[in-house]
């Protein structure tokens, strides 16, 4: 039951602008790392997405750009299931990998909003959000920090496990990824 639960925030609409990541590495189906960082996406902050999640230019100031920590984030996740909760965070990291012209993490990616949609039947239609589906779960986090909801999209995951009793890698057949 060995995963890595990952989420990025993003400066503005472009998946590319990554401004933090958060990861959460899960062994025997307990947290066993974490690992967060505000990155610099070189590219501006819109005011719509530092109303969601509260980063801006003051907190970035002396980050590293992706680059500078891609070995970092490739040593958590290659050669690993990845959970993230809906495909935005994958799409954020391939966009900026190509971006910066870096080699993206070699992983298997399992979509946590897709297993959810399956374990729990008010969840199938609508009620998949990440928040939605921790407020179901009683699990408590803050919300739109990277690392709180790597951590909350693990949570979602650990919990479908014990619900249906199917583990990540028929999760990644079941779900065709």
């Amino acid at each position: 039951m060995d995963f890595v639960a990952i989420d990025v925030e993003t400066a503005n609409s472009k998946t590319s602008s990554i401004c933090q990541i958060g990861i959460a590495y899960y062994k025997d189906g307990l947290l066993a790392d974490e690992w967060k960082s505000y990155i610099n996406p070189e590219d501006y902050f819109s005011p719509f997405n530092t109303s969601i999640h509260g980063i801006n230019e003051d907190a970035i100031i002396n980050s590293p750009i992706l680059p500078d920590v891609n070995d970092q984030l490739c040593e958590y996740l290659n050669n690993r299931i990845t959970v993230c909760h809906t495909f935005f965070d994958r799409s954020a990291i391939r966009q900026a990998s190509m971006k910066y012209g870096i080699t993206e993490p070699d992983c298997r990616w399992l979509d946590s909003s897709s297993v959810a949609r399956r374990t729990w039947k008010e969840c199938a239609k609508r009620g998949y959000g990440l928040d939605k589906l921790c407020k179901l779960l009683n699990y408590d986090f803050a919300h739109h920090d990277a690392l709180e909801d790597a951590k909350a999209a693990g949570y979602i995951m650990l919990s479908a496990i014990k619900e249906s009793g199917i583990g990540v890698d028929e999760w990644l057949k079941i779900t065709g990824k």
